[in-house]
Parts: structure tokens; C-alpha cells; sequence
């Protein structure tokens, strides 16, 4: 299923318009539709492009959390956080911050601790 909306992005990237700001819309529409996994492909290519882009960080961790990869999210909201923290961009840190803890807290009950 897609929307217009993904097929205009899509659109642009097959005319060789790929940029951060694309990959970030077209992970977040592919959200809303509920397919995590081709959300997370290009939130992954998002913050290739803009390694400091956090709101990419905040999103790719939840794209990866719903597609079912907690350890690969984790590790994408601590990237996330250290990006959010040296722009200053508290709000985001504080909110990967606590994402990061409720995945920490379900790999350590499913790992028997």
C-alpha cells in the first residue's frame, strides 16, 4: 500500500532528487502507513547523508523498534542522543533518552537479568 504522498517522494528520489530531508519524509510517511521496515531503509540512508540530523535519529529508532530490532534501535537512539546533545537539541536528547531506556529495560528482561 502506498499514498500519493510516498509515490510523489518516491518520485523525486528515482529523478535523483536524494537528500536527507526526502529520506527523513518518506521514512515518516512510511510510518504512517505502518511499514517500519521500508521506513527504516530510508531513515538508515537519512542519516548517512546528515549524520547530524537528530529528528532522522528519533524516527529510525522507532522505524526499527516497530520492525521488530530493539538492539539495532538502541544503538540508533544512543547515536541519536550524542547527535542531539552537541546541537544542543535537548527535547530530542531527553526523548531518545527515554526510548533507549524502555528497550535497555526489555533486552534485559528477555535476557533473564
Amino acid at each position: 500500500m502506498t499514498t500519493p504522498i510516498i509515490l510523489n517522494f518516491e518520485k523525486m528520489l528515482a529523478a535523483g532528487k536524494d537528500n536527507a530531508l526526502l529520506r527523513f519524509s518518506l521514512g515518516n510517511e512510511y510510518l504512517k502507513i505502518g511499514d517500519p521496515a521500508n521506513a527504516a531503509t530510508h531513515l538508515k540512508q537519512a542519516v548517512v547523508q546528515d549524520p547530524k540530523y537528530s529528528a532522522a535519529w528519533k524516527l529510525l529508532g522507532r522505524a526499527l523498534v516497530e520492525s521488530g530490532h530493539p538492539a539495532e534501535a538502541l544503538a540508533a537512539y544512543h547515536d541519536g542522543i550524542a547527535v542531539a546533545e552537541a546541537k544542543g537539541d535537548k527535547q530530542a536528547a531527553k526523548e531518545m533518552a527515554v526510548f533507549a531506556h524502555r528497550i535497555e529495560k526489555q533486552l534485559g528482561a528477555t535476557d533473564g537479568k
